[in-house]
């Protein structure tokens, strides 16, 4: 689906990622971790096609992502970015329609089958009855709803996310995160997201990457790498784990002294 290849990303002289080797695939959901600042963003950027890297490459279903046409990526990948300013009064609707534009081929408007794609979506996150209000009148989490709406509307198989549920209440957290899952799971599409909630990101991710903030960066499984070891050393400050449920509940412990 998605590969890197000797990826290399700066910000200035400061080197964010070196020599990244990695490859996602079909129903695989990756979590990117790691503190503010590490080039968690300008990673997800570089992936969509819309900066480029200090060196390496990355390839989309095994040809260099330079060498899709737009509309042709656009087909393959959906990029939402971290955040958003609605300058003019679109309805949701309209504004779900407009991640249709890849399909329209030399059509002026929207076809019956971008319509029913797109109240699909807005139904799937729960604000098909926001479909004809201003975006600007919505509440952050709303918002977020329909760009998430937006995104599966463009019906691509690999779906990158800065921090998809920002301005979310805990519901709409924990709803978001069950869908990718079973994006994934059930129709194989390829998910990369950004979070900093660890105990959402560890229930629905099945691999992450952690940038470890001074180049280094580890890939794997969950069970590889979200240990206690590994997190506290990405994140710079000591992470404990306590079992509830059966499961791993990640804990921020107080900082040594």
């Amino acid at each position: 689906m998605l590969r890197t290849i000797e990826l290399t990303l700066h910000a200035g002289a400061k080197a964010l990622v070196t020599g990244l080797d990695w490859h996602i695939a079909p129903g695989q959901c990756w979590c990117v971790i790691g503190p503010n600042g590490v080039g968690k963003t300008t990673l997800l950027r570089t992936l969509a096609g819309l900066q480029t890297s200090g060196g390496g490459s990355v390839e989309l279903d095994g040809r260099a992502l330079a060498g899709w046409p737009a509309l042709e990526q656009a087909k393959r990948r959906g990029y939402l970015p971290a955040g958003r300013d609605d300058a003019f009064a679109y309805s949701a609707l309209a504004t779900v329609l407009a991640a249709r534009h890849p399909y329209h081929a030399q059509r002026q408007w929207e076809s019956e089958e971008d319509h029913a794609a797109a109240l699909a979506a807005l139904e799937r996150l729960n604000v098909a009855n926001l479909a004809q209000r201003d975006v600007r009148t919505l509440s952050g989490g709303q918002r977020q709803r329909v760009a998430l709406a937006a995104l599966l509307a463009q019906q691509t198989p690999l779906l990158i996310m800065d921090e998809p549920t920002s301005a979310m209440d805990l519901p709409g957290r924990v709803g978001v995160m069950r869908l990718l899952g079973e994006l994934c799971r059930d129709e194989g599409k390829s998910v990369i997201l950004v979070s900093h909630d660890l105990n959402l990101s560890y229930g629905v991710a099945t691999h992450a990457l952690l940038l470890m903030g001074d180049g280094a960066w580890q890939t794997g499984t969950v069970a590889e790498t979200m240990t206690t070891e590994l997190l506290s050393r990405c994140l710079g400050h000591p992470i404990g784990i306590a079992m509830h449920a059966g499961r791993p509940v990640y804990v921020a412990q107080e900082a040594a002294i």
